[in-house]
């Protein structure tokens, strides 16, 4: 994800706490009563910025597919027991043309793993992982009370692997939390989320590590951070408790190593944290945003328009919050979009297609403008 937890959460039978949470009044497309998905295109009615969608993965929890520099080869997250995992590891499509049944795996099938990204050059990537605590998955939190929550697992640090899987170097070396690392398009500058702090925040660093400099300071979760395609600026997602009681529950929370992402909106400021401006303002879960090739929108995941807290859709808005537009119809979870670097594919994971089970897999489409 480019989240740091598992995506079972956004599955049909995700978080009731989310139930209560409406969008706000902007004008927008709702899913159509009774949609079937098309099973000759993979596409639901409405989707017009889709076109030629293939399916890559057909099992399992598959997400966080993010491309290679060249354009060639995705990276991402899985947990398939036909594959030999038993919690998130991180796995390898070197050619999305023509995709292997059982990918390479990447990560050294320790611990759980998230978040991998290329680095410049496509000869390595970095993830997170949290073997260095121990080689069994760790524990995942129970849903007492019916919340939901994201482990901020202290174990976890940023490592470089090489195509073969083999570790190259440890990025991080502070105690907690270290996460949610993409890379700048220039090639330059690693953005990831802490808690060194004390809060979860965003940082950057160079490539090799060194540099490290906070570029948030406001209190609540800031993560799943993305570069602008010239590496100008970012865009991330965050909550923003205001209330005495808010402020005390996310807290609490974060003192147990969690936190509840039911509540986020979407934010962009400069790489080095200034200029910052909330984008959106729609209530409900926004998160996993991804600038579009030409840096002038956002397409991102969002339930801002659910009663019953799913399903995901995925939208477009502005950068200034203006101009909503719904570009994914499922009745159930589609996220984690991210455009190729030409800008002319877009792969996301979505449940379509999974015949009813809770299966989520990925799929590359052309993008229409």
């Amino acid at each position: 994800m480019k989240t740091s937890t598992s995506i079972r959460f956004f599955l049909p039978l995700f978080a009731l706490a989310l139930c209560a949470m409406e969008g706000f009044g902007q004008s927008h497309s709702a899913t159509p009563a009774g949609a079937v998905l098309d099973a000759k295109t993979l596409t639901y009615p409405g989707e017009k910025h889709l076109a030629n969608v293939r399916q890559l993965t057909f099992g399992g929890d598959n997400a966080e597919a993010y491309w290679s520099f060249s354009g060639n080869s995705l990276v991402f997250q899985a947990n398939y027991k036909e594959w030999g995992t038993l919690c998130d590891q991180i796995f390898l499509y070197e050619d999305v043309r023509q995709v292997e049944k059982t990918p390479k795996m990447l990560s050294t099938g320790l611990g759980r793993t998230t978040c991998s990204y290329f680095l410049p050059g496509d000869q390595e990537i970095v993830y997170a992982s949290t073997h260095s605590g121990g080689h069994a998955c760790p524990e995942e939190p129970s849903r007492e009370g019916g919340r939901y929550v994201w482990p901020i697992y202290e174990t976890f640090d940023i490592y470089v692997a090489d195509l073969n899987g083999e570790l190259q170097r440890q990025l991080t070396h502070e105690p907690g939390y270290d996460a949610e690392a993409t890379v700048s398009p220039k090639g330059d500058k690693i953005v990831f989320t802490s808690d060194r702090s004390g809060d979860l925040e965003l940082y950057t660093m160079n490539i090799d590590g060194s540099n490290v400099v906070q570029v948030t300071d406001e209190l609540g979760y800031d993560g799943g951070a993305f570069f602008s395609p010239d590496g100008e600026w970012l865009v991330w997602r965050a909550s923003r408790p205001k209330t005495e009681a808010e402020i005390a529950h996310y807290q609490g929370l974060l003192a147990e190593h969690l936190v509840e992402p039911t509540n986020m909106e979407l934010y962009v400021a400069r790489a080095d944290g200034s200029d910052k401006r909330q984008v959106t303002h729609l209530g409900n879960a926004n998160w996993a945003p991804f600038f579009t090739p030409d840096g002038q929108r956002i397409l991102f995941c969002s339930n801002h328009a659910s009663k019953r807290g799913f399903p995901f859709n995925l939208f477009l808005i502005n950068l200034d919050g203006t101009g909503l537009e719904q570009v994914t119809f499922d009745t159930a979870f589609d996220s984690f979009p991210m455009f190729s670097p030409d800008g002319k594919k877009l792969v996301f994971a979505s449940n379509r297609n999974n015949g009813g089970t809770r299966e989520t897999n990925l799929f590359v489409a052309d993008w229409v403008n």
